[in-house]
């Protein structure tokens, strides 16, 4: 009997240095990508020592940490769009609002370390949608044109190829290549655009999520220089300045521009001013001394003789 008394308070000595368990919790996918409108399972697994009725919390983390599942219930934008399988959520219906990191937290108050937490990253895809293209209806050979092509909506951002008259342009970069197509922006640019490039062009845009959209395209049309356009032009422009000359000619010859004539006009011209000026001022004399003058009192005349009489 004394032998297994003994062993007995080593036993209890080494329970009581034995590391205390604490809340084990893990996830199967730390990120998890999912298209818009589908479905998002976001999974939370773990383990308890003693507590066998933990609590399980969700949180969004944002500008702010906001609850998504809290006391038994979904909260805010969640409710009534998702459901929770012991700890493990899927959220329905997903849409750019519900991308961004989530934690899960399990709180086991009976464990010697009762909380545990793991994290979950969503990211929302978004397929493409029908880009807009930017196409010229027509250009002068030999200058630089662009084609636009963008989607401001697709995530992961969309790469782009371009087509003319329905076949694939090559992307690939050659040293006499007139082109440079750009397929992270959209651009196709020509340096120096010729007759050949003429025809239809559309774009399409990708980005592994969904299916490819392309824009409807339009036609560019590429045009040599009018020479006979030009040439009219300049015959215009030069009877315009001709006909100026000679008029500015016939005038000289008439003495239009001569001294003497430029000063009587201007004399007359100042006359006619002065004139005017001193008949304005006049009629405001005039019509100020109307106003302000008063006449003077009325006196009785006494009886003057204006003439001797002689008796």
């Amino acid at each position: 009997m004394e032998g297994p008394s003994l062993y007995l308070p080593l036993v209890v000595l080494l329970m009581q240095c034995s590391p205390s368990s604490a809340v084990t919790v893990t996830t199967t996918k730390h990120k998890v990508e999912v298209e818009e409108s589908s479905d998002a399972v976001l999974s939370c697994l773990f383990h308890t020592e003693r507590d066998q009725n933990p609590r399980i919390e969700w949180k969004k983390r944002g500008e702010d940490v906001s609850f998504v599942y809290f006391n038994g219930e979904f909260r805010g934008p969640f409710q009534g769009r998702a459901t929770i399988d012991g700890a493990t959520v899927t959220l329905h219906k997903v849409t750019q609002e519900d991308a961004g990191e989530y934690r899960c937290e399990i709180s086991a108050s009976l464990d010697p370390v009762s909380l545990g937490e793991t994290n979950v990253t969503l990211k929302v895809l978004v397929p493409p949608d029908t880009p807009s293209c930017e196409i010229p209806s027509s250009a002068v050979t030999g200058s630089a044109v662009q084609l636009r092509c963008r989607d401001q909506q697709s995530i992961p951002p969309a790469t782009y190829s371009w087509y003319k008259d329905n076949k694939p342009i090559d992307t690939r970069r050659h040293p006499n290549a007139t082109y440079l197509i750009n397929v992270q922006t959209g651009i196709l640019e020509f340096r120096e655009v010729a007759k050949d490039d003429t025809g239809h062009y559309k774009c399409l845009a990708s980005n592994g999520v969904g299916s490819p959209k392309m824009c409807e395209g339009k036609r560019m049309t590429i045009e040599d220089v009018n020479v006979t356009a030009v040439v009219a032009a300049v015959v215009v422009i030069c009877l315009v300045v001709l006909v100026c000359g000679c008029g500015g000619l016939v005038l000289h010859r008439n003495g239009f521009f001569t001294p003497e004539h430029r000063g009587r006009s201007f004399w007359i011209s100042e006359c006619h001013g002065a004139a005017h000026i001193s008949s304005q001022t006049l009629h405001r004399t005039e019509d100020t001394s109307n106003v302000n003058y008063i006449p003077p009192p009325q006196e009785p005349q006494d009886f003057k003789h204006t003439q001797s009489f002689m008796l």
